[in-house]
């Protein structure tokens, strides 16, 4: 009884913390990702361009890392642990 109501509490809880808007940032990812690789690929001339899709592509990166986190529950627990940043 208690697992039954565990997985319906799961359930509940990835449709709670599920947003349209994680669709766009994976594909957001996706056009960077392939930009990126683009440029190694094709016109490595352009530092400035590199550098910048580089940038943004971790930092999408570790975005997509944070809305699966919330997806599975996780979020708190990794806020918790990140709770240095709190103190700017």
């Amino acid at each position: 009884m208690y697992l039954a109501a565990a997985n319906g509490e799961a359930a509940g809880t990835f449709a709670q913390a599920f947003q349209l808007w994680d669709l766009f940032m994976f594909g957001f990812t996706i056009l960077i990702a392939w930009g990126f690789i683009r440029l190694l690929r094709h016109d490595r001339t352009n530092k400035l361009g590199i550098g910048f899709s580089a940038v943004a592509l971790l930092l999408f990166l570790f975005l997509d890392v944070l809305v699966v986190a919330n997806w599975m529950g996780y979020l708190d627990e990794i806020q918790d642990a990140m709770s240095f940043l709190r103190s700017w």
